[in-house]
């Protein structure tokens, strides 16, 4: 699927706008503050979750509009039209921070737009995700296995409300043991079903990884550190006391992290130099979009936010290569000159 329009009302810096979109490169240009990467966000929302900027979605909504934002494509498996789908997501006025999702005109749950559409982003808040927090890197990775299992979304948000609950349970006097078992038996069953959905992504991304070409973008080596808990429902239980002091759970795979190597000199990412970390970052999305393709049959859209402007000219030619002929590759820049080579690609000057 590649989304052939895309329509935008009073979304961020939108008032009223659409777009009509081939497969292949889409190419949006403009001075900063032109709404480049408002419309990369735009399509970030077409897949479950809160998008690229991780906004609420009362931020979305453009000021001094309706209070609320809609945003709409027409997803086609082909260039003849065969398979279209209509998908929209948006908030109303009364509810701003109310998701809607609808298909094809019905009201369907945000987890169902990864049943037609995967989507991956990269964006300069990104370049700093080796040194960033642990936590940081785990949405990193759970995107990626959200891109090939779509349940996954799922499993994160109930073991993440049965740990909120059983802390607020900790934190009182008096909690009830029996109601404590309870949630620790419920993270326990959707931690399992995290930890092995990680783990499976992991595995099958090293081996792309290190199947993949010599070349300009630096090779990464990627593995879990950290959360693997064999009997977390004993784990919990055991720690009872120890979580009531911190005020929070200790142990389980909300405390894992993804440890990522620069292979060639057998270094941790974080003590790289920004470019190569770039490289890396690079080389890990573009290993996980043949994945997916492999995968699930469907190439996952690519939104590259300000990515030619940070390579070189050799590894800017060399990322044009490689990703052309597969599928719809969404990037932007300040000038045109920045994708000379590219060739036929959808041409958008914004602010123009």
């Amino acid at each position: 699927m590649h989304v052939s329009r895309l329509s935008l009302a009073d979304f961020r810096s939108y008032a009223d706008a659409a777009f009509t979109l081939g497969d292949g490169f889409v190419l949006l240009t403009g001075e900063n503050g032109a709404g480049k990467t408002n419309a990369l966000e735009a399509v970030s929302l077409l897949s479950p979750g809160r998008g690229l900027r991780g906004a609420s979605l009362g931020e979305m909504a453009r000021k001094g509009g309706t209070g609320g934002f809609a945003v709409a494509a027409d997803l086609r498996a082909s260039t003849d039209g065969e398979g279209e789908i209509r998908v929209g997501t948006g908030t109303l006025a009364g509810a701003p921070e109310r998701r809607q999702v609808r298909i094809n005109g019905a009201p369907a749950s945000a987890n169902s737009l990864s049943e037609w559409l995967s989507v991956l982003w990269l964006t300069p808040a990104m370049d700093r995700l080796f040194v960033d927090t642990a936590s940081a890197r785990r949405r990193f990775l759970d995107r990626l296995v959200l891109a090939l299992r779509p349940g996954h979304a799922t499993h994160a948000a109930r073991y993440e409300a049965a740990m909120r609950a059983r802390n607020k349970l900790l934190a009182e006097n008096a909690a009830d043991p029996d109601w404590l078992t309870a949630l620790e038996a419920r993270m326990a069953e959707h931690g399992a079903a995290l930890a092995e959905a990680r783990q499976a992504t992991v595995d099958a991304l090293s081996s792309r990884l290190a199947e993949a070409p010599e070349g300009p973008f630096a090779r990464a080596a990627i593995a879990l550190e950290g959360g693997e808990v064999p009997d977390l429902a004993a784990a919990l239980a055991a720690d009872r006391a120890r979580d009531a002091a911190a005020g929070r759970t200790l142990v389980g795979p909300h405390r894992t992290d993804l440890a990522v190597t620069h292979v060639g000199k057998s270094q941790p990412a974080a003590l790289c130099s920004t470019g190569e970390q770039k490289a890396l970052l690079i080389g890990i999305i573009l290993a996980h979009a043949d994945l997916v393709a492999d995968a699930t049959a469907r190439r996952p859209i690519l939104l590259l936010d300000e990515v030619a402007a940070h390579l070189d000219p050799v590894r800017r030619g060399a990322l044009f290569e490689r990703l052309a002929g597969k599928g719809q590759v969404w990037m932007t820049g300040t000038e045109p000159a920045l994708f000379e080579g590219i060739g036929a690609a959808t041409r958008i000057a914004l602010g123009g």
